[in-house]
């Protein structure tokens, strides 16, 4: 059991003003997420709610009245197959709007919405769908529908989003379908979706988030309405987002993050840009024009490389400009994040800089945007600082599917790079005598599905034990130092924390993608390294190496010069214990179909550790104690 003894953090919460406005927010909050959704539909109709990409590339806009009449028909169409109270649905379909209309017809209908990776195995998807018992399942096309009809699934219906059920199936009809099978039972009781939804009470079951995890299989994640109302009034009440807000929606919507994007979305009422095709994001941005953009920091990483390796391959004198003014803007910012001003001087070269190099990256991303925000994993230092320096702050934020993915975030103006920032008005924290960060509040779930036992251990004492290891810095940030069971420690006693070790590498290395730090019961620390593509593509053309395929050129000498040569700029800023003695670098890439990164693009470090162990103990030497 986790340990119950807890050291109080009151230096680490909301302001007095933030927790003051939570309060007058909640004192008309809505009965449930449906009843959100439909006074959002009734207090701004005509504004713009979605946006996404037509066939052609284009974009469309839709209204939030257009998206009510969608998302009615829906919620009328599943009442009409017969979906009762808290029944599961799962969606399982990449971002796109559908996914939205289908899961707010969920929520207005009375069910709960289990959220299914597209990418899931066959087995993984049966699990889910067979511990969830969802009776119902919208997918996104017929070549998902073999793992939702597999021996032992209890899914009686399924609602294809494109193409066409094979004909004579009649557990299959397409989204058409179904929204006309609504508006059929609509015409006959007009208030049978408003009388459905007015039944949910705060406490029902909203949503079944089955969380990816390193290790075992997921377990699914029970929250509720009141939960998600929560989310979407305490981020209000931290006044960083506006109606007039533009927001560009990629992230996977089977993750919490995504579904608290949308809780604050019907809150404050800006929209959103839909596009789940992460790989034309870039040619996107500046046709979109956004104005906030969460991400993960696989993409700050991917990002931050990409442009270094621009500058590499440019000239001497466009490389020599670029590294003074990202310079002058670190010094800048650094400045502002002190409350202080630059200098006569310095703000007249931040003037320089701005217009020659900082405004030209800004103007990749569209020319808008307000600040990205981040989640689902660490993201380095070095790498916010940098995104800071060019006017673009990174707000990171940190969370789990337990709380409703936001729990602490680092309000614009003051971020604290290398931490997570402050709780969400409402939110309680504490720490462990161990250091393990715990939390109290309307965030946390219910429980996980039908497992009483891990339920009571992870909420044991009244806090839910987060298995995340933090301090609270000087102005009350917290900073997540490592995951509680991902510490290493090594033969000769030492401790070492991977994680902040993993994202300093990612900030140091352009050409890096994934490292895994290793050495738990061994006498030194070791690691895999998985490099990205596209910054090794450019490499090798440098190296003379254009022409070689990934593998070989992974192999090469010069490259695994050039690797060591980063870890020995990380190690330099380790302690002895914590340096990396050997490395390999992987001649193919850690995936989330070979069960190597969950969907958000964690490391499985335990999967990874298994499947790599041949190559792991060839970095010790054989036959030596404590190899």
């Amino acid at each position: 059991m986790p340990t119950s003894t807890v050291t109080a953090s009151t230096s680490c919460r909301a302001s007095t003003a933030e927790e003051a406005l939570l309060a007058e927010l909640r004192r008309t909050e809505p009965a449930s997420f449906g009843a959100m959704f439909l006074d959002r539909v009734s207090r701004t109709p005509d504004a713009e709610a979605y946006r996404r990409p037509d066939s052609q590339g284009a974009w469309r806009s839709q209204s939030w009245a257009e998206t009510g009449t969608a998302v009615t028909e829906i919620a009328a169409g599943l009442l009409g197959l017969g979906l009762r109270a808290q029944e599961r649905v799962a969606i399982l379909a990449g971002t796109r709007t559908a996914w939205i209309e289908a899961d707010f017809g969920v929520m207005c209908a009375g069910g709960a919405t289990t959220t299914v990776y597209p990418s899931s195995s066959a087995a993984e998807v049966t699990h889910i769908l067979t511990d969830s018992a969802s009776r119902f399942a919208v997918v996104e096309h017929a070549g998902q529908l073999a793992k939702v009809f597999a021996a032992g699934s209890p899914v009686e219906y399924a609602v294809l989003i494109d193409g066409a059920p094979d004909d004579g199936d009649t557990r299959v009809l397409t989204l058409g379908d179904l929204r006309a099978r609504g508006r059929e039972l609509l015409a006959a009781e007009p208030a049978v979706v408003r009388e459905a939804c007015a039944a949910i009470r705060a406490g029902d079951l909203a949503t079944l988030i089955y969380t990816s995890g390193t290790t075992g299989l997921p377990k699914g994640v029970r929250v509720t309405h009141h939960s998600w109302i929560y989310q979407g009034l305490a981020i209000q009440a931290m006044g960083f987002l506006d109606p007039d807000d533009l927001g560009y929606l990629w992230l996977p919507l089977a993750h919490a993050f995504g579904k608290a994007l949308l809780s604050c979305q019907l809150s404050v009422g800006f929209a959103f840009a839909v596009d789940g095709d992460v790989g034309r994001l870039v040619e996107r941005l500046p046709v979109v024009r956004p104005t906030i953009i969460p991400a993960v920091p696989r993409i700050f990483e991917k990002v931050y490389a990409g442009v270094l390796a621009t500058v590499q391959n440019g000239n001497p004198a466009t490389a020599r400009l670029f590294t003074w003014g990202i310079g002058v803007g670190l010094r800048v910012s650094r400045l502002r994040r002190q409350g202080e001003r630059p200098g006569r001087v310095l703000a007249v070269q931040h003037r320089i800089a701005d217009r020659l190099v900082l405004a030209r990256i800004r103007s990749r991303f569209g020319g808008r945007l307000r600040f990205f925000i981040s989640g689902a994993a660490a993201l380095s230092t070095e790498i916010g600082e940098w995104f800071d320096a060019v006017g673009l702050p990174v707000l990171e934020g940190y969370g789990l599917t337990e709380t409703c993915a936001t729990t602490f975030f680092n309000r614009p103006g003051s971020p604290e790079y290398g931490t997570v920032g402050l709780p969400l008005p409402g939110t309680a924290v504490a720490l462990a005598e161990d250091g393990e960060i715990l939390v109290r509040g309307p965030g946390v779930m219910q429980g996980y599905h039908d497992a009483p036992g891990a339920t009571a251990e992870t909420l044991a004492g009244g806090w839910l034990h987060t298995g995340d290891i933090g301090e609270i810095t000087a102005a009350g940030s917290l900073r997540i130092t490592d995951r509680k069971k991902d510490l290493i420690k090594t033969s000769n006693g030492k401790y070492v924390a991977p994680q902040t070790i993993e994202a300093r590498f990612k900030g140091i290395c352009p050409l890096a993608s994934q490292i895994v730090v290793h050495g738990d019961g061994r006498k030194y620390i070791t690691a895999l390294i998985d490099l990205d593509p596209d910054a090794v593509r450019g490499w090798a053309a440098r190296h003379g190496l254009g022409g070689a395929d990934y593998a070989r050129i992974t192999r090469s000498p010069q490259l695994t010069e050039a690797v060591g040569g980063y870890v020995e700029q990380l190690n330099a800023t380790l302690a002895p214990w914590e340096t990396i003695k050997k490395f390999l670098v992987l001649d193919h890439h850690l995936a989330v179909e070979g069960g190597d990164l969950t969907p958000s693009l964690k490391v499985r470090r335990r999967a990874v550790e298994t499947r790599y162990a041949g190559l792991l103990d060839s970095l010790y030497p054989a036959g030596s104690p404590n190899q």
